[in-house]
């Protein structure tokens, strides 16, 4: 068998030239990202982003692959079961781009570490687990004080949701606003806040598959997906700082299942007479 040509940068990622250019390329070879969770969209975004050619990450995940993760989980294979999706997913990232720079943080994300996990960082994508909400609002105040966008995508259903955040614009609690509320209507106004639109909910065939109190929420492979290719490419023009960026109060929802794409504006966020009216009727069809 002949000898494989050894890693070449450029070449690697070569076909990427022509969307982007070559210095937009190089910039990409220098900007850290820093994502918080590798389970569904977290593993997906990450292997995206490196395949964009960005070289630089901080990674944390605290769990270990697990049958239920076959279904949308980027590094869930029988191999990997019982294995840390940390050490996982950096060596798939370590296959797609020899040369990458990963800052491991294997004792997941806390109060102590928030500054840590973001040194550095160009930009935050956020995979934290849904009900994660605690630690998420505080990782979100960081970024907008440290002048660091930051993007999430949800997968919803068979769609994605997005919003970014600019740090010049409406922060995480101006949009959500999520205090004086108990833990399962905080996760609620969470979900009603990413997803506006809320498309999903006319094709939830068994509601009882959506059980807040047991931290469990149906998913989908193809929602993942969208949601990577959506985040990452918001990711790319906030780090290449080209293209319109939509950033809160407005957002996007793509939903290939209704062949829809609808675009979202909330001013005062939850607050906002639709959002009340959105998160009382889901509260009711699903929590009674």
């Amino acid at each position: 068998m002949p000898t494989p040509n050894p890693f070449d940068y450029d070449v690697a990622f070569s076909r990427n030239i022509g969307w982007f250019t070559e210095h937009e390329q190089a910039r990409l070879r220098e900007c850290r990202v820093a994502i918080g969770g590798l389970g569904g969209v977290g593993g997906s975004h990450l292997i995206t982003l490196a395949r964009l050619g960005v070289s630089r990450f901080t990674i944390t995940d605290l769990d270990t692959f697990e049958w239920a993760n076959i279904n949308r989980q980027a590094g869930a294979v029988a191999s990997t079961m019982g294995k840390p999706k940390l050490d996982v997913m950096a060596e798939q990232v370590r296959d797609i781009n020899p040369e990458a720079e990963l800052k491991l943080m294997p004792h997941g994300l806390t109060l102590d570490n928030i500054d840590e996990f973001l040194d550095e960082a160009d930009l935050y994508m956020d995979s934290l687990d849904i009900f994660s909400l605690d630690i998420r609002r505080k990782v979100f105040a960081r970024c907008h004080e440290r002048d660091i966008p930051a993007v999430t995508a949800a997968p919803m259903g068979m769609g994605t949701s997005m919003l970014a955040f600019d740090p010049k614009g409406m922060s995480f609690e101006e949009y959500f606003r999520l205090d004086g509320f108990g833990f399962e209507d905080q996760i609620l106004k969470f979900i009603v806040g990413v997803s506006p639109s809320m498309q999903q909910r006319h094709y939830l065939v068994d509601r009882r598959s959506v059980n807040l109190f047991k931290k469990k929420v149906p998913s989908t492979a193809i929602g993942i997906e969208l949601a990577a290719g959506v985040a990452c490419t918001n990711a790319v023009k906030f780090l290449l700082r080209r293209g319109d960026v939509v950033t809160v109060p407005h957002g996007l929802h793509f939903d290939a299942y209704r062949n829809k794409l609808i675009k979202t504006y909330r001013p005062w966020g939850n607050a906002h007479p639709l959002q009340r009216m959105m998160f009382w009727y889901i509260r009711r069809l699903l929590l009674g």
